[in-house]
């Protein structure tokens, strides 16, 4: 009798939750920093984006708990930190099912009876061929019908609350590379100083810009569907990037480049043209839509609710790099509110660390070491491409926003440096850190790894030259060509 009424208690509970309850809409870019017409990039047209700012509320200090898809990915989906739950390689090769007592929010929604899809976003493209199956790249092993309810939220019961993800494959690599170039644009892109402002740079950077006009198109799309279907106002829109922009010192590597992400957000309760300058993480976003509908927060989620409440004043956010593909490494970051700490764990690797997956999409990885032979880099980019890595750096974000200047070896950041070093160790200490070990003992050994990601270099380049091993003069010459500059002369 009183399991029966109990039932029905939680029954009528959950019933009135539902009714009440927002829609959620999660529109993810792959591989994007902060650069929108809103974030202040004002040659980058980005009007769907920028109206989303407007209508919503824009995230300044939004970063990713890891520079790289999987990792990123498997730490929001679960709201705490991917060190945690043991899913920090990037594209894990035998994943396996989640430990007890983790649970990803599509579950948890969809328990709780929300209509729960993934989609990729309509007439998403790779490699001139339209996507038909939704990216999902977790580190962990799931099966699609036990985590969605499919991939069309327009098919859920009616009154049903919606939780809808649409995954857009820019500005990943590859970029399509453009027919002609608008000069004007072109000669307009501020390249980061730790770049040489060399013609393929410039014109790689072109082609990252026009990808990420493509994700506001593909943005402007999903947004039209919502209000057509005249839910637009009682959904909750959140627009963000996995991690940051597909660049050399971007991707793969805790730099505010690689970290900091742009995040939009638009619905009821969240107030037109504002602005959010305080820290916050990715993994913030699952407990805060639990939160926001009325349900129980795991007490396994590190991140914390921001759209309900007093707001979480944090002093420290954190993020962790660790074996990439075929790159194994293993960093940790600090970010600050206004300084970013980072510690090379394997200082003796440099940032040239060897990456199929980028010394074959990458144009500037052969390039930057053509140009460092050749005398074309300065000394502050030079410094990049050294052999080893200090073990400490030290970024003072207030006066270096792009955090491109190490300042650990001055004598007046040596207490903000120990402060910092301090709360990472106990980060990870009480987490745990489950990358102090490497690789789950699941993983194949990484010598295998790195047999199989080098065949799939080498048959990329065959397919180009081919010649499966080629020189970084030849790989140049290659890029050179295919974005329409002369191939003989890399040094302008």
């Amino acid at each position: 009798m009183k399991s029966s009424l109990l039932s029905l208690v939680l029954f009528f509970s959950i019933s009135s939750l539902i009714a009440a309850a927002p829609n959620f809409v999660w529109i993810i870019a792959d591989d994007m920093s902060p650069d929108t017409g809103a974030y202040g990039l004002k040659d980058v047209s980005t009007p769907n984006l920028d109206r989303l700012a407007a209508e919503g509320r824009r995230y300044t200090r939004a970063y990713a708990s890891a520079p790289v898809c999987s990792a990123s990915r498997s730490a929001f989906i679960l709201g705490c930190y991917q060190t945690t739950t043991g899913l920090h390689p990037h594209d894990a090769e035998n994943p396996q099912p989640l430990m007890a007592p983790y649970r990803h929010l599509p579950g948890l929604l969809r328990d709780a009876g929300w209509f729960v899809t993934n989609a990729p976003a309509p007439g998403g493209l790779r490699n001139g061929k339209l996507i038909k199956k939704a990216k999902t790249h977790y580190n962990f092993k799931h099966d699609a019908a036990e985590m969605y309810d499919g991939d069309d939220w327009r098919k859920r019961k009616p009154g049903q609350p919606f939780f809808a993800q649409f995954q857009i494959p820019e500005p990943h690599r590859p970029f399509p590379i453009p027919e002609s170039y608008d000069e004007a644009k072109l000669n307009a892109i501020q390249i980061p100083p730790n770049y040489p402002d060399h013609p393929l740079i410039r014109r790689d950077w072109y082609a990252y810009q026009r990808s990420v006009e493509m994700v506001d198109h593909r943005v402007g799309v999903i947004l039209d569907q919502l209000k057509e279907e005249e839910v637009l106002d009682n959904t909750v829109v959140m627009f963000f990037a996995d991690h940051g922009r597909p660049m050399p010192w971007g991707k793969q590597w805790l730099s505010v480049e690689g970290l900091q992400v742009p995040l939009i957000m638009r619905g009821p309760g969240i107030e037109a043209n504002s602005v959010e300058n305080r820290l916050v993480s990715l993994i913030d976003l699952a407990p805060s839509m639990l939160q926001l509908v009325g349900l129980p927060i795991p007490t396994w989620m590190e991140g914390r609710a921001i759209l309900r409440g007093e707001f979480p004043e944090r002093s420290t956010l954190f993020a962790a790099r660790d074996r990439c593909g075929d790159a194994m490494d293993r960093i940790r970051a600090v970010i600050g509110t206004e300084s970013l700490l980072v510690r090379n764990f394997q200082p003796s690797r440099s940032r040239l660390n060897w990456s199929g997956y980028k010394e074959a999409s990458y144009p500037g990885m052969p390039l930057l070491r053509v140009l460092s032979k050749s005398g074309g880099l300065n000394d502050f980019q030079a410094q990049w491409l050294t052999p080893t890595r200090p073990e400490i750096e030290f970024y003072d974000l207030k006066t270096d926003p792009q955090g491109l200047h190490n300042i650990a070896g001055e004598p007046a950041v040596s207490t903000k440096i120990e402060s910092m070093r301090a709360a990472m160790d106990t980060w990870i200490q009480t987490s745990p850190d489950r990358g102090a070990q490497g690789d789950p003992v699941t993983e194949p050994p990484l010598a295998t790894i790195q047999k199989e990601k080098r065949a799939d270099y080498q048959r990329t380049w065959k397919a180009r030259l081919k010649k499966a091993e080629p020189t970084d003069a030849e790989r140049v010459a290659w890029w050179m060509q295919a974005y329409g500059l002369p191939a003989k002369d890399p040094i302008p």
